[in-house]
């Protein structure tokens, strides 16, 4: 029979990682350099949004001290890591779920909330998860297309919720156009949506934003109890590998979801890294400064030479190249230079992940080879 790790146990496994300064010192200073571990020679990764500095040092100490329980399911630990989501957000336990990643808590919304006669509304472009796990349990997905400066258009899309929808998907900021609504607009669409619909909240890059407008929508569920919101530890926690993510909701919402959970779905390992990132008080800040200064950077430079981008508020831009992003992602890719792929719905719009300073100084450079910018401009007037 097994012995019942504690959270107090747990947490004591810290005290293993004797050695962890060496992780704090190389790989935190690899990242920094470069993006990827020093012993790998690999291409510069801009395509998947992914943070280039990784996890804090806080968060690599707590991975080799999660080496004595390995052998061990997560389940205390999980209940501590729900434990501290909700004090984080000043909610109870109950009201938050884990999921490998926040692709299996949009998985778990869809199985909870659609089927076959429920529509799964969404913008168009945007992550495109809960249309996908949508259409395997035969839901109708259904797409709105964003307005004219590229932002959900929320009033067509509470229109298109009258008419049986499960549920209605706001990525905000919105993956790939990094654009935002603010907390103002999307108070109003809480109270146009039916309160038989689920209005799920992906705030995956929230943490990016620096705009007074935006308000996270963790603040309307107490007055909405429609409301849920998805967050993950992949983007400012820099643990994208490590999968975790979670959703806070009313108590009945969440036990809806919970029902589709993987047991143990979340790992030991990333249980102590997040724990860990939680109490490292200026994370969020330290790489939402960094991640946001080159941002701009990036930005002023492609002003600089001509060309087009959509506003963001995330660790990610989208640049027009004048013409189809097919063969510029190919043209990258000969480069050693990973960049994000094609979206149909913007076609001349290339994703770029914001990475360290020289990565995103090797892009701009890549790309005024590839397309010059004169020619970019000249292609889109």
């Amino acid at each position: 029979m097994s012995t019942p790790i504690s959270r107090r146990a747990f947490a004591g496994t810290l005290g293993f990682a004797a050695g962890a300064a060496l992780l704090d010192g190389s790989l935190a200073h690899a990242a920094a350099s470069n993006g990827r571990h020093p012993e790998t020679a690999g291409p510069i990764l801009l395509n998947s949004n992914e943070n280039p500095y990784g996890p804090s040092p806080k968060a690599l100490a707590a991975l080799v001290a999660a080496n004595p329980v390995a052998n061990r399911y997560p389940d205390d630990a999980e209940d501590a890591m729900r434990a501290a989501i909700a004090k984080h957000h000043s909610v109870a336990p109950e009201q938050v779920v884990l999921g490998c990643g926040s692709s299996e808590i949009l998985q778990m919304a869809d199985l909870a909330f659609t089927g076959p006669g429920r529509r799964a509304v969404a913008a168009e472009p945007t992550f495109e998860a809960v249309l996908r796990f949508a259409k395997v349990l035969r839901a109708e997905p259904v797409t709105v297309s964003l307005s004219p400066d590229f932002r959900h258009d929320l009033g067509k899309m509470a229109a298109a919720c009258q008419a049986g929808a499960g549920l209605a998907y706001v990525c905000n900021p919105n993956n790939p156009t990094g654009t935002i609504v603010s907390g103002d607009e999307l108070a109003r669409f809480a109270s146009r949506v039916p309160i038989a619909t689920t209005i799920l909240v992906d705030e995956a890059y929230a943490h990016f934003v620096e705009d007074p407008s935006f308000g996270s929508a963790l603040d309307l569920i107490a007055k909405h109890p429609n409301v849920v919101v998805a967050r993950t530890f992949s983007k400012i926690y820099g643990m994208a590998g490590l999968r975790l993510g979670y959703a806070v909701g009313t108590k009945e919402r969440i036990g809806e979801m919970a029902k589709y959970a993987t047991f143990s779905n979340a790992n030991a390992a990333v249980l102590a890294a997040a724990l860990a990132s939680l109490d490292d008080p200026d994370l969020v800040t330290r790489q939402r400064s960094l991640l946001n200064d080159t941002r701009r950077w990036l930005v002023a430079e492609m002003d600089r030479q001509g060309r087009r981008t959509i506003p963001s508020h995330t660790n990610f831009v989208m640049v027009d190249v004048g013409g189809d992003v097919k063969p510029v992602i190919q043209a990258f890719r000969d480069r050693n230079i990973l960049v994000g792929r094609k979206f149909p719905s913007l076609p001349n719009w290339l994703r770029v992940t914001i990475g360290t300073p020289n990565e995103i100084k090797a892009f701009a450079a890549a790309l005024d080879e590839i397309v010059p910018a004169k020619a970019a401009a000249e292609a889109t007037t």
